[in-house]
Order: structure tokens, then C-alpha cells, then sequence
């Protein structure tokens, strides 16, 4: 997961108040550990468990994930701007590998 480049949409602008809609995407295979290979072999688990969404340096939405949610998870989620700041969205998978990225949301 290491080398995945997350999609994150925000608004381009928005007003102290608004309540604005965030969509992200991370790409990762979120294999289960229930299927096994052509020769019998176990495939083994390795899935993103874990979702934060931080703003201005405050956690406002986490997700804990479960082997049933699909690959290349998206989610979208809602927050009520309490003024200008830097997004930080942080997956980390089984394995320990993390993937941050920051989005700046401007003020309008």
C-alpha cells in the first residue's frame, strides 16, 4: 500500500458554518485471509484497519475496518467547518504500512 496515491475530494471553497461533504479513495487489495491460492495455500489477510480524518491537527471522523469491506476502499463522510485549516488522512493496514495525505481547505 505503501506506493498508493490516494483520491480526496473536498470543495474547492467553503464558509465557517458549512457542513461540506469529503470523499476518499485508497487504493489496496484488502485480501480477507479466506481464500487460498490455485494450490491450496491460504492468501493471508491484509486489509486497511484503520482510518483516520484530522483537521487543523483534530481527529473528527474515524473508521475501523473489518475483512468484509471491498478493495480500493471509499468513503465519504460529512463535517461542519469550524474555519481554516489543513485536512490529514491517515490509512494503515496489517502490515503496518501507513499512507497520509494532506488537503488544504480554503476559507471563502
Amino acid at each position: 500500500m505503501s506506493d498508493a496515491k490516494p483520491r480526496i475530494r473536498v470543495p474547492a471553497t467553503a464558509k465557517v458554518g458549512d457542513v461540506i461533504e469529503i470523499k476518499t479513495l485508497v487504493q489496496h487489495v484488502m485480501e480477507t485471509g479466506n481464500r487460498k491460492t490455485a494450490d491450496g495455500k491460504v492468501v493471508p489477510r491484509n486489509i486497511i484497519n484503520s482510518f483516520t480524518a484530522s483537521f487543523a491537527g483534530q481527529e473528527f471522523f474515524k473508521a475501523e475496518m473489518q475483512p468484509g469491506i471491498s478493495a480500493n476502499p471509499y468513503l465519504a463522510f460529512f463535517m461542519k467547518v469550524p474555519g481554516p485549516g489543513e485536512f490529514e488522512f491517515t490509512w494503515v493496514d496489517d502490515a503496518g504500512v501507513k499512507v497520509s495525505q494532506k488537503t488544504p481547505l480554503a476559507i471563502g
